[in-house]
């Protein structure tokens, strides 16, 4: 054991993707996520679904009427209530398994390695970190590169896309 804190990981299943990995897989995926960044307790949610739910998400939460891959939601405490009011929830995140399908074929990457990006990447934005600008896009990058390598994953920056293409 790590001595790291780490996150319970729900999967839910919105999706009948054949293609889509197992809950043991998508859970390691997220705890590795965490561990790189330092470690944290509490529940993450993370819910596999179908273009149509991811679309209305990005569409009602960032304006974007389209689907996307990966959207993610930070717990915000209700105003108002004690800090310790509920569990510690760490919050949602919401990928579309089509869209993974489509851009790992259009990537020419293995399935199960931009399926393992995704997740890490979902699981750095509900940390807190961003890729808005490039030193911040430059600390997530390492922290998904070393989150990925450490669980025998090729760079997905080397190959054709950049940050700023992740969320279609």
């Amino acid at each position: 054991m790590s001595g790291i804190p780490t996150p319970n990981v729900e999967v839910q299943w919105a999706s009948d993707a054949p293609d889509a990995p197992d809950e043991a897989d998508l859970r390691a995926w997220a705890v590795k996520a965490v561990a790189v960044a330092g470690g944290v307790v509490g529940d993450i949610t993370l819910r596999v679904v179908d273009d149509a739910e991811i679309q209305t998400l990005n569409r009602e939460y960032r304006g974007k009427d389209k689907p996307t891959n990966v959207l993610s939601f930070p717990f915000e405490m209700p105003e108002g209530l004690p800090e310790d009011a509920f569990a510690p929830l760490l919050g949602d995140i919401v990928i579309s398994a089509p869209v993974v399908r489509r851009e790992a074929a259009e990537q020419h990457k293995p399935l199960d390695a931009h399926w393992a990006h995704m997740v890490t990447h979902g699981v750095l934005h509900l940390l807190g970190f961003d890729h808005i600008d490039d030193d911040d896009a430059d600390v997530m990058e390492a922290l998904e590169i070393r989150a990925l390598a450490e669980q025998g994953y090729p760079d997905p920056y080397t190959v054709s896309h950049s940050s700023k293409e992740l969320h279609l």
